[in-house]
């Protein structure tokens, strides 16, 4: 079966008069006679195809259009209804003998009070006449019903024929838009589609969505009042599939539930003399072609082809909106469309003509540019000569009803101006290469952009897309993952005009994060945090110049520290709002606001007392004074706030080595005494807080309120070596010296001044140590921890 046939097979449903319950489904795809037909209202006459609907006293001419060779005599019967209840009178009916020239047409004038025009082709047997209008006047209710269906049934056909047109020209053209084009066609003409069909490979998409049983679905808030009708339910519904009497065919649409109902209401007329035959008007022109489901019988019963002319009714003005949000739309464009939704008919018939766009001159007055519908596109586009249109202005879709001037939805026109894009941000033209970069332009004719293309020279441009904001915006994407420092041109084409527009951006390498800057009251020294730090050269403060100093990497970003090359005339204080200048190595310049903070505390060493442990049966290595804490010792000192610095509850001691390498906070109660508010005592056994391999000068410092004082010197740290045993096994001969760890010892001498002193190998892993001379006097010791101080070797004894 042809690809049309089957469809329509699946779509119209079981039509044939008799019986009702047949097997099967018969398709509207038998060609019937035709009839030529034109309505005059006032002084305009238009082809039926443009006629929405009749009014009374309008004038309708038929005329039956059979082809030359006609076999068969018809007659032409038409017949005005006025209701359900209410019978016509026998003066509402007339006919015409469509074998003689003369008679073979009528000229109707549509009486006041009627609703409905029904056509009949009879053949010319005698009695049939007489017999139609007797049925019609014992029962108009069903006529004007099935006046109602085969209208309405008629209007979806055309929807669900405009779609397969598309379709198969597509297949035909651009198998691969078909993807692209259907929801578009399916928008503009309210039928939802198998969206597995769009799944598929694009040169078998046509034929599943026409084949497809649940492919095809119908719903329009305009021209679907049958659905309601006939199953009492919203409009949208009809998107649904169902398992109704109504939809007994796996889903629904106002077409299959019209021509169902038109075989029960057709079924129950049916004689030994006549029976009725459905017709579905497609009309193109002044003719409408007459399609059948079921072939006309010439014997008894003789067959009666019924068709419907639009109804006698107020024109309804097909309700047409924005399909798309009103951001502005280029009259420059040849390619134009309007976006347009709400009246599927629009685009399935031609109820809509003479439509333009229509647009107010400067200087007073309108123009009108020819526009079309266009399924495909999904709205209006423009058949005339968009130069005709003035630029910037407010325009309105205007046509024609069938005889009903209408307006639809207004749209802004915008016309391209030369250098009118521009970034959003004058100062948006430095980017940084290396990753993506986001650039928001903005003019009044976003909407005219062309096309947007970027390279350091012509022949290397890259198209780029774009997005459009709102608000007479775009943003851009910039690809420079992979670019290089330097120039870069941003071409900009606009439709409508010759030349092209250039902006120039500038490409730069990853300057960082500034997150901020801390300066306190009272110092010369700064601390910058964020990221890529190391290109910052310079940094000012109200005319003082900071030298970058050590930067510091951590998980979190980078920290810089920055120290001042004079003190500010006027010292800084907390609480005083300024502006820092940072220059970059690629000399770019950035201002940081921020705010001088409060003065750190500060605090200066009173005391301390080194308690080293001692074993007498054992030598040992002992430490003069209080300048050196042995590794297993313990230090206690004091220490006294300077300036404002009050001690708090909340006060904490950090000691340290200097590398900052190994720490130990002290809080109070956990090795921290406040005696008052300026003066507190801690304690540290620096083995068990800072570890075994802590080592050399050591220094503390006060924070209070996660602010830290300068650092102050507190002591050195000096690891010992553990002894054994130390003795001369003669007088004269070398002493020996035993023990672990002994690499800790850089020198023993017998002098102060380490004359002929006993060097030991750095790395040194024995367990013995000879020191030549006599056993007198005492040992001196240089540790490697402390190599600048004395100490003493005791022997076992000793105090």
């Amino acid at each position: 079966m042809p690809l049309r046939p089957l469809l329509l097979a699946l779509l119209s449903g079981l039509l044939l008069p008799a019986p009702i319950h047949a097997a099967g489904p018969a398709p509207f795809d038998l060609a019937g006679p035709g009839l030529r037909v034109t309505v005059t209202h006032g002084s305009t006459t238009l082809p039926i195809a443009q006629v929405p609907n009749l009014a009374a006293g309008d004038r309708v001419s038929v005329l039956a259009d059979l082809p030359a060779d006609q076999g068969t005599r018809y007659l032409l019967i038409a017949a005005f209804l006025r209701g359900a209840t209410n019978p016509p009178p026998k003066s509402w009916f007339y006919r015409a003998e469509t074998w003689r020239r003369e008679k073979n047409g009528l000229t109707l004038v549509v009486p006041p009070g009627a609703r409905q025009l029904v056509l009949f082709l009879v053949p010319e047997t005698g009695g049939g006449y007489d017999a139609i209008v007797e049925t019609i006047r014992k029962q108009p209710g069903a006529f004007v019903r099935a006046s109602q269906d085969l209208n309405q049934a008629s209007l979806d056909r055309a929807r669900l024929d405009t779609f397969l047109d598309q379709v198969q020209a597509l297949e035909r053209t651009h198998p691969e838009r078909i993807e692209a084009v259907s929801p578009l066609l399916t928008r503009s003409l309210a039928i939802k589609l198998n969206a597995e069909c769009l799944q598929q490979a694009s040169d078998v998409q046509a034929s599943c969505l026409t084949q497809s049983r649940d492919s095809l679905l119908l719903a329009d808030s305009h021209s679907s009042t049958i659905t309601e009708t006939l199953i009492g339910a919203p409009t949208d519904l009809a998107l649904q599939l169902a398992a109704t009497p109504q939809g007994g065919y796996g889903y629904y649409s106002p077409y299959i539930g019209a021509v169902r109902d038109l075989a029960r209401i057709f079924g129950a007329f049916q004689s030994t003399q006549l029976q009725y035959i459905p017709a579905l008007n497609r009309p193109q022109g002044d003719r409408i072609a007459l399609l059948l489901n079921a072939a006309p019988s010439f014997a008894k019963p003789r067959s009666v082809i019924v068709a419907a002319l639009p109804a006698i009714d107020a024109p309804h003005v097909p309700p047409l909106r924005r399909a798309e949000e009103d951001r502005g739309f280029c009259a420059a464009r040849r390619d134009l469309v309007l976006p347009v939704d709400g009246a599927a008919l629009v685009y399935a018939t031609a109820y809509a003509h003479d439509m333009v766009l229509r647009a107010a001159r400067p200087g007073g007055g309108t123009v009108d540019v020819p526009v079309r519908a266009d399924p495909a596109q999904g709205g209006f586009v423009l058949t005339g000569d968009p130069a005709a249109l003035p630029a910037s202005a407010e325009a309105t879709l205007h046509g024609v009803w069938g005889f009903t001037p209408f307006d639809g939805p207004r749209f802004r026109l915008q016309a391209p101006i030369p250098g009118g894009i521009v970034p959003a941000d004058p100062g948006a033209t430095t980017v940084i290469i290396g990753r993506d970069n986001a650039l928001t332009l903005q003019g009044p004719a976003t909407r005219c952009i062309e096309s947007i293309t970027l390279g350091s020279d012509p022949a290397t441009l890259q198209p780029l897309a774009w997005k459009d904001v709102g608000a007479n915006r775009i943003t851009v994407t910039l690809p420079l993952a992979n670019a290089a420092p330097g120039t870069l041109a941003l071409v900009i084409r606009q439709h409508g005009l010759d030349h092209a527009d250039t902006i120039v951006l500038t490409a730069l390498a990853e300057a960082g994060r500034i997150d901020g800057l801390t300066l306190h009251a009272g110092d010369r020294s700064a601390v910058l945090a964020g990221t890529r730090l190391d290109m910052v050269t310079a940094l000012t403060v109200d005319g003082i110049g900071f030298r970058p100093g050590a930067l510091t990497r951590t998980d979190s970003g980078d920290r810089l520290a920055l120290t001042a090359d004079a003190a500010p005339p006027a010292p800084f204080t907390a609480g005083q709002d300024k502006t820092a200048r940072i220059t970059l190595a690629d000399e770019r310049a950035r201002p940081l606001a921020f705010t001088i903070a409060a003065a750190r505390p500060a605090a200066d060493l009173v005391a301390r007392t080194v308690d080293a442990p001692r074993d007498p049966a054992r030598p040992a290595v002992l430490l003069a004074g209080d300048a050196v804490v042995p590794q297993d010792g313990r230090l206690t000192f004091s220490f006294r706030t300077r300036g404002t610095t009050r001690l708090s509850a909340g006060a904490s001691v950090e000691v340290a080595t200097a590398d900052e390498q190994f720490t130990a906070r002290l809080s109070a109660g956990h090795g921290l005494t406040i005696q008052d508010d300026h003066v507190a005592v801690a304690a540290i056994a620096p083995g068990a807080a800072l570890g075994g391999s802590a080592h050399g000068p050591l220094r503390f410092r006060l924070i209070q309120d996660d602010v830290a004082s300068d650092w102050v010197p507190l002591a050195i740290l000096a690891r010992r070596p553990t002894l054994a045993t130390f003795g001369c096994s003669a007088p004269g001969a070398p002493c020996r010296l035993t023990g672990s760890d002994l690499f800790l010892i850089d020198a023993i001498a017998r002098a102060p001044d380490f004359r002929d002193a006993v060097i030991v190998p750095e790395g040194f892993t024995g367990g013995t140590l000879d020191i030549p001379g006599a056993d007198t006097g005492t040992l001196f010791v240089r540790l490697r921890d402390a190599p600048g101080l004395l100490a003493t070797l005791a022997p076992p004894g000793a105090s």
